[in-house]
C-alpha cells in the first residue's frame, strides 16, 4: 500500500502528516509511527499525525516515534493549521482543530500561528511539587498538564545539566502514572527563559509547544517571570502568554518540509 504524506516542522520538532479521513489507519497507527518515524529506515520524524474529519471539524491524532499516543502537541497543531491552509485552501483567520486533548483554536497571523492551548491543570498528579531523590540528588519537579502530562524542573544552568541522563530517568519515574514530558528550565530574565525538553515517547526534541507552555505557567506561578515570556528552545523561540482568563496562548511558526509517497 502506498500512502501520500507531507512532512512539517515547528522549530525543528518534525512530524509526518497523513490524511486518514476514513480512519482506516488507526488500528495500525502505533506500528506505522515506529516505522515511518525511524530516522535510519523510514522518513524520519518525532511523530506521526493522522488527519481525520469529524462532522465539521478536522481532527488530529498524534503518535510519538516509539508508537505511543500523545494527547496533544503544540508544534504539531501549528503544523496542522499550516496543512489545512496549504492543502485544503482554508482562508479563515481562525481555525478550530479537534485533538484528543480537546478542540483547540488557532489564529493565523501571516506566517505565525497563535494557538489557544486552553487552561493549565495545576492539580494534575499533585497540587504540590514532587520531590524526587535519585543518585544522591534531589529534584523538585512541578506537575502541570496542558492536555498532556508535564514535569517542570528549574535548573541554574542548562549547559552543565546531564540532560541525556536525567531526562529519561525523570520521564519514567514511578511518580507519573503514564510517564511525563520533562522540562528543564533556566530563567534568564523576567520575560525570557531557556528550556530543554525530554519528550515522553520521543526523547530529546528541538522544541515542544506544550512543554514551553507548562514551563511558563510554573515560572509565573512561582513568581520567577511575568505571564508573557519568550521561551528559547534548541530549535528557536516561542512566545507564550498565560492570559488573565487562565488560557495559555502559544505563538510560533510552522514550516512545510516536503511531500511524497511511501510504500508500507
Amino acid at each position: 500500500m502506498r500512502l501520500r504524506f507531507t512532512k512539517y516542522h515547528g522549530l525543528g520538532n518534525d512530524f509526518i502528516f497523513i490524511e486518514d479521513l476514513g480512519r482506516n489507519l488507526v488500528p495500525n497507527a502505533e506500528r506505522l509511527a515506529e516505522s515511518l518515524c525511524h530516522r535510519k529506515t523510514g522518513i524520519g520524524a518525532d511523530g506521526l499525525v493522522l488527519i481525520a474529519r469529524s462532522n465539521d471539524l478536522y481532527s488530529m491524532q498524534i503518535f510519538n516515534s516509539d508508537g505511543t499516543q500523545a494527547e496533544m502537541c503544540g508544534n504539531a497543531i501549528r503544523c496542522m493549521a499550516r496543512h489545512l491552509v496549504d492543502e485544503k485552501n482554508f482562508t479563515e483567520p481562525v481555525l478550530r482543530i479537534e485533538t484528543v486533548g480537546g478542540v483547540k483554536e488557532v489564529h493565523i497571523h501571516h506566517q505565525l500561528y497563535a494557538v489557544d492551548m486552553g487552561e493549565p491543570d495545576l492539580s494534575f498528579n499533585s497540587e504540590e511539587p514532587v520531590e524526587i531523590f535519585l543518585d544522591g540528588k534531589e529534584w523538585i519537579v512541578h506537575p502541570v498538564s496542558m492536555g498532556n502530562p508535564h514535569g517542570v524542573a528549574i535548573v541554574p544552568d542548562l549547559d552543565s545539566l546531564d540532560f541525556h541522563k536525567w531526562g529519561p530517568i525523570l520521564e519514567s519515574h514511578p511518580v507519573w502514572p503514564n510517564k511525563a514530558n520533562i522540562e528543564f528550565v533556566q530563567v534568564l530574565d523576567r520575560d525570557y527563559v531557556r528550556v530543554r525538553v525530554w519528550e515522553r515517547g520521543a526523547g530529546p526534541t528541538l522544541a515542544c509547544g506544550t512543554g514551553a507552555c507548562a514551563a511558563v505557567v510554573v515560572c509565573a506561578r512561582l513568581g520567577l517571570t511575568e505571564r508573557e515570556v519568550t521561551v528559547s528552545l534548541p530549535g528557536g523561540d516561542l512566545l507564550i502568554e498565560w492570559a488573565p482568563n487562565n488560557h495559555v496562548w502559544m505563538t510560533g511558526p510552522a514550516v512545510r518540509v516536503f511531500s511524497g509517497e511511501v510504500e508500507v
